[in-house]
């Protein structure tokens, strides 16, 4: 009876065994492959915007250019693609803007006019190339005695790159074939960062840290007014001037991520002719998200950038996105904020 038991047991064993190896031979293998990860390719920041742009795709030389803002010049060509703008006052008045190009140049920029004292301060940060039509001879020369290749209307060097457009009356119709100017000064390098940038608009110091305000109403003059309205809904800053809406050469309204006020002193020392003055400091606003933050602005030579920091002595962060830049004289000047972003 023992004896078949144990042959009974021993058949039931060897039958599970059997069983338990063949369904393990037929099963998937227990062990599991890692996930295969693709490398996010690597990011740099634009250096006058502050966005995320793929390493090694920002290596050309940046491009500046004196602006025309008169009446016949409006709407002015390419404005919608500039990174960071500055407006200046001018003679009778009225202002014209240096723009600058890296992340964005389109076919054609201008029109161009002729070049002021303040612009060698202001443009030699970016190094690069500054484009426009000519000036008075002091003033030529105080531009060409910087590090930035001066490309001037009426010289050899830009018959091909700077002309006469047929939409507009001289002298309001210099344009600049911008990738084409580029494209010529391969061995100009790209420009330094400009600016303290946060990573979103959410985390931008005005922002954080600011007041609520829908409305920013600068003023230059009798004749120049410009403003800019908070949009919401697209985070931006809608501008007008002298009371219309300020449109681009496409019929959309200019707009800017980030507003700063600078009140500068001027002095007359070429009158006409005012000159900002740059290598200085003084009072600012800082605009982004929709609030604006106090803040005191500083240069403290014709290379550097210009340096923003708030009531506490803290770098001030603006929002990745294009900058405008806005002057009026202290003298003169004025700027107001009006009610709540929303």
């Amino acid at each position: 009876m023992r004896s078949t038991t144990r042959t009974l047991l021993a058949a039931t064993v060897a039958v599970v065994v059997s069983t338990t190896l063949a369904a393990c031979s037929s099963a998937e293998p227990r062990y599991e492959y890692a996930p295969h990860h693709t490398p996010a390719p690597a990011t740099a920041i634009a250096p006058l915007r502050g966005t995320n742009v793929a390493a090694g795709s920002l290596t050309h030389p940046s491009l500046c250019a004196k602006i025309d803002n008169h009446e016949e010049a409006r709407p002015q060509y390419g404005l919608k693609f500039t990174d960071i703008v500055f407006e200046e006052l001018v003679e009778g008045g009225l202002t014209r803007y240096v723009a600058c190009w890296d992340s964005s140049v389109p076919d054609q920029i201008g029109p161009v006019r002729s070049i002021r004292p303040m612009d060698p301060d202001i443009i030699s940060p970016f190094g690069g190339i500054v484009a426009y039509s000519g000036g008075q001879q002091r003033f030529v020369e105080m531009m060409r005695d910087t590090v930035v290749y001066n490309a001037i209307h009426g010289q050899s060097d830009t018959e091909e790159t700077m002309y006469r457009t047929d939409d507009k009356v001289a002298p309001h119709n210099v344009g600049v074939a911008a990738n084409v100017i580029i494209s010529e000064h391969p061995d100009l390098a790209a420009p330094q960062q400009m600016f303290a940038y946060a990573s979103s608009v959410a985390t931008s110091t005005p922002a954080r840290e600011g007041q609520p305000q829908a409305t920013i109403n600068v003023t230059f003059s009798d004749e120049r007014f410009p403003s800019w309205v908070y949009d919401p809904a697209t985070q931006v800053y809608l501008r007008s001037q002298e009371g219309a809406p300020d449109l681009d050469d496409a019929g959309a309204q200019i707009q800017a991520t980030n507003v700063v006020v600078m009140m500068v002193n001027v002095d007359w020392q070429y009158t006409p002719v005012p000159r900002t003055i740059m290598i200085d400091s003084g009072e600012a606003w800082v605009s982004s998200g929709g609030k604006t933050v106090h803040a005191s602005w500083s240069k403290a030579s014709r290379e550097a950038p210009i340096k923003f920091v708030d009531d506490h002595g803290l770098i001030i962060r603006i929002a990745p996105g294009n900058t405008w830049i806005e002057m009026p004289p202290v003298e003169s000047g004025a700027v107001g904020f009006v009610g709540d972003a929303g």
